[in-house]
């Protein structure tokens, strides 16, 4: 199926690692052209390259800004639109991983790591839409997918939740709003995904609980219905699909791409 975004120009935030980076990768693979934005340059500049050497002939444009900050934001935008004339795509993926170290209890949950969450996350996602939006209102037509996670409708982590329910509720807002424009928005809901961190994060539950490393990938299987964990590319197929006009009827909901929320029931 063509996708229809040869020559389509994407933003993706938080695309210099995870799965920013590959929903890039699969964007560049549809012939679009791709923003890609991080806080770190070095990693961003490491990043892009390693796009431009997987995908021959992709056209790459590295932006380093910090979306918490509203003036860095506005200046990507404006850069991106300054190179290429307008933009067509944002994939909102810039944040913190909810699965990098187990929640903190209340007791021990400060407003300053909450309020960051949100910052980074929820108006962080925000920024990027209030920027760009207006880009793709001129022209008519645009898509948004803004990447948040099972969290959502799950308990367990008070700041993971209230995150990813904000996002959900960003969405449902915007897509209301931007829809007569023509701009549809969507969110999605990972779950724990096969990046370059889960090493790292599967050593770190390994020693705390006294467990192999084996044994924790058990568990974390078995919190799906396929019974294993879904990888970066799987999740960015259908981030890639949501960003292009074939997906013109999908706006305001989101869509599960876990691998199956085991145990839960939603309709």
């Amino acid at each position: 199926m063509d996708l229809q975004l040869t020559g389509a120009r994407a933003v993706v935030t938080g695309g210099s690692r995870g799965l920013g980076l590959a929903v890039a990768r699969g964007l560049l693979g549809e012939g679009a052209r791709v923003a890609l934005v991080a806080r770190n340059g070095g990693r961003l500049a490491t990043a892009a390259d390693g796009l431009r050497s997987a995908v021959p002939g992709a056209e790459v444009l590295p932006v380093p800004a910090d979306t918490t900050d509203d003036r860095a934001v506005r200046a990507m935008a404006e850069q991106v639109v300054a190179a290429w004339g307008g933009v067509d795509v944002l994939v909102n993926a810039a944040a913190q991983p909810s699965f990098s170290a187990a929640p903190p209890p209340l007791a021990q949950l400060t407003d300053e790591a909450v309020r960051r969450d949100f910052d980074t996350k929820v108006l962080g996602y925000l920024r990027c839409a209030r920027a760009l939006a207006p880009h793709m209102a001129a022209q008519g037509w645009g898509r948004i997918v803004n990447i948040s996670g099972l969290n959502a409708r799950r308990t367990g982590s008070v700041s993971g939740t209230i995150r990813n329910v904000g996002v959900a509720a960003l969405t449902a807002n915007l897509a209301d709003e931007l829809g007569p424009q023509g701009i549809g928005v969507t969110v999605v809901h990972p779950g724990l995904v096969e990046t370059e961190r889960t090493p790292d994060l599967v050593a770190d539950r390994a020693a705390a609980g006294g467990l192999s490393e084996e044994q924790v990938r058990d568990q974390l299987s078995a919190t799906t219905s396929l019974r294993r964990l879904i990888s970066a590319d799987e999740v960015a197929t259908v981030v890639v699909f949501l960003c292009s006009p074939r997906a013109a009827a999908v706006t305001g909901d989101a869509v599960s791409v876990a691998g199956g929320n085991r145990g839960a029931v939603h309709y």
